[in-house]
């Protein structure tokens, strides 16, 4: 038996890539919420993908009525726009970002900051750390969840052992610590998150990037032992940083010229506050970053254009 046969049946699990994050579908009667959209460039697919998994539903079910994003990173609500003209639906975000979400202030939501576009959409309702409701046939509690974002929720079911992590935890690790690279904390908080996951002792993670899993233990010692190291060498995590920033963005361009990059990321100060901590500028960081990436399999250079590579 998979791990996605042990859900509850109304809760269906669509795991994504790198770019777009992973999906979960609460199946009601009278309506579906999804949980985070994706990334704009494959809100296509974040469509059909959302049609065929709910193909089998009476037709009320197969309106997405509500959308929840666990925080609003691009490749987390970057599907809200289509997904809401498509289906109409309300949409819900975090509390502590409700305010910018409303007034689509790009630099408080980081979209300019980290060089990711995402198209605006309204929002209607804001949830908060421990607020609850119920969706899918079950009841679920909002928990804060800072350090990779600090207005980040996780979503946890009590009942079902159930956990929503978002960015806070993977089989493999977990996001970025943004704060810390604009010189804010960010590693306490996340070693925190982890301590609260651990105690709310989840038998089921459904995560934001990456496959469900139930060894909970495993991933949290990956992940403090992860922590610590980026902790006690924050250049570390800088350079980690750039690398994955620089990733996303070529999954997003699939190939762009260095010169193209440092144009269009001039804006992008979590780009420039992560050079800065490994003591580069940005173009070198840039430079750093594709020849790190072809290293390590992930890109490849033809003279000044780097290509992603899967």
């Amino acid at each position: 038996m998979s791990l996605a046969d042990a859900l509850p049946p109304g809760v269906r699990f669509i795991e994504r890539d790198w770019l777009s994050a992973n999906h979960v579908l609460l199946v009601d009667a009278d309506s579906t919420t999804m949980v985070d959209t994706g990334f704009v460039k494959h809100a296509p697919t974040t469509l059909a993908l959302v049609d065929a998994a709910l193909a089998h539903e009476r037709p009320a079910a197969r309106r997405i009525g509500r959308i929840i994003n666990t925080h609003l990173h691009s490749d987390h609500c970057g599907g809200n726009a289509a997904v809401h003209e498509r289906h109409g639906s309300r949409i819900t975000v975090p509390a502590a970002s409700f305010e910018a979400a409303r007034a689509w202030d790009i630099d408080a939501l980081t979209h300019r900051d980290t060089g990711q576009p995402c198209p605006r959409f309204p929002v209607d309702d804001a949830l908060a750390p421990g607020d609850e409701f119920e969706a899918g046939g079950v009841r679920w509690v909002a928990h804060a969840a800072p350090g990779h974002d600090p207005d980040s929720l996780v979503l946890f079911a009590p009942e079902e052992g159930l956990l929503v992590s978002a960015d806070a935890l993977w089989g493999s690790g977990f996001g970025i610590i943004f704060p810390e690279l604009q010189d804010e904390s960010g590693f306490a908080e996340q070693r925190a998150v982890l301590d609260l996951i651990e105690s709310l002792e989840p038998r089921l993670v459904l995560p934001g990037h990456g496959p469900l899993f139930d060894d909970v233990d495993a991933a949290l010692a990956t992940a403090r032992e992860r922590l610590e190291a980026m902790a006690s060498n924050p250049e570390r995590h800088a350079r980690h940083a750039l690398k994955v920033l620089v990733k996303f963005r070529l999954l997003f361009m699939e190939s762009e010229t260095l010169a193209e990059m440092r144009e269009r990321l001039g804006d992008a100060r979590i780009l420039v506050d992560a050079a800065r901590q490994v003591g580069m500028g940005i173009d070198e960081a840039l430079e750093w970053a594709a020849d790190s990436l072809v290293a390590g399999g992930q890109a490849t250079r033809e003279g000044d254009r780097v290509i992603n590579r899967d």
